[in-house]
């Protein structure tokens, strides 16, 4: 991404084999890529903290994987991560979150992609990662569609990757470096870092706008 790198990737052959099982799995399913987990692999704590979080927060839980998918998404948008913002959950693709709606996710509100739930939870991915003060209306819209826990969750789930992310925007870390640069849950139209460069050329490339 035309910067140096800022912390190494662990080196593979020095990891335990848990942290290996989770790095390669990473490789496999994406979302997290093997190279954000290679990172934080140099903290067993840092890595086991984030791993735990992860699991509880996105992959399981009381809210719907692709709202949290959305929120991920929207959150990689405003704080420019581009290696986290190239990455697309399977399953929430497979929920029907597709392209054409993740490019909406600027323009939320006044986009007619989105559900009233969607808007919901994305007004608080919004609220939480710009720092807004918003009145009792956006309180009684949110209860509206989400109870007290799954408004824990939520806010839990936006909090761990916007801090990751922000995180990470710093570390001018690539995919396609670790464990044979698979395509795991790329972006449609990045499965190569030929792909990828290609795309970072265009004038339409999201992270240009």
């Amino acid at each position: 991404m035309g910067n140096r790198q800022r912390i190494s990737y662990f080196p593979l052959d020095e990891m335990d084999d848990q942290v290996r099982a989770v790095v390669e799995r990473c490789a496999r399913e994406g979302v997290p890529r093997p190279e954000s987990s290679a990172v934080r692999a140099h903290s067993l704590g840092a890595f086991w903290a984030f791993e735990d979080a992860w699991q509880k927060l996105f992959r399981s839980g009381l809210v719907a994987h692709e709202i949290k998918e959305l929120c991920r998404v929207y959150v990689s948008r405003s704080v420019k991560c581009e290696y986290c913002g190239n990455q697309r959950s399977l399953e929430a693709r497979a929920a029907g979150i597709g392209e054409g709606k993740l490019d909406e996710l600027l323009n939320f509100e006044s986009s007619e992609q989105y559900s009233e739930k969607e808007r919901a939870a994305l007004s608080y991915a919004e609220a939480i990662t710009w720092r807004l003060n918003p009145d009792d209306g956006f309180w009684a819209r949110l209860s509206r569609h989400f109870n007290e826990e799954e408004l824990v969750e939520l806010a839990g789930f936006i909090s761990l990757t916007m801090g990751q992310q922000s995180w990470i925007r710093l570390l001018n870390i690539d995919h396609f470096e670790v464990l044979g640069g698979g395509s795991a849950a790329m972006a449609p139209g990045l499965d190569d870092p030929d792909a990828l460069a290609r795309a970072r050329d265009s004038e339409t490339y999201w992270a240009k706008s």
